[in-house]
């Protein structure tokens, strides 16, 4: 076997006390909002459009496109990106409150 404890005093000597910042909870909670909200626009557009095909084509009318967009995609998308953002907020917050507490206790010892 090979031996590691060079490597990993390496990894330790690197390691600095980075406080974490609470300017970048919003940040990364409106980037992932935004990330989420737009992936959930593609899915529900594309299922949308099909069903509204499907639906179009079992009637013999034509397929009316607002209705995918306009009454399905985008109120589900909107309530994807509320759910999003709620979960992306408390998610973010505990995960600062964590590294906090971390941070505090690797500084103590």
């Amino acid at each position: 076997m090979a031996d590691r404890s060079a490597t990993k005093t390496l990894f330790a000597i690197g390691r600095g006390h980075h406080f974490p910042g609470w300017c970048c909870v919003p940040v990364r909670v409106c980037l992932l909002t935004f990330v989420g909200s737009l992936l959930a626009l593609a899915a529900c557009l594309l299922l949308a459009i099909v069903g509204t095909l499907i639906v179009s084509a079992l009637r013999g009318v034509r397929p009316d496109m607002r209705i995918a967009y306009w009454d399905i995609a985008f109120p589900l998308a909107f309530v994807a990106g509320v759910i999003i953002f709620v979960l992306a907020t408390v998610l973010e917050i505990r995960h600062y409150q964590q590294r906090k507490a971390l941070n505090a206790i690797e500084r103590m010892g």
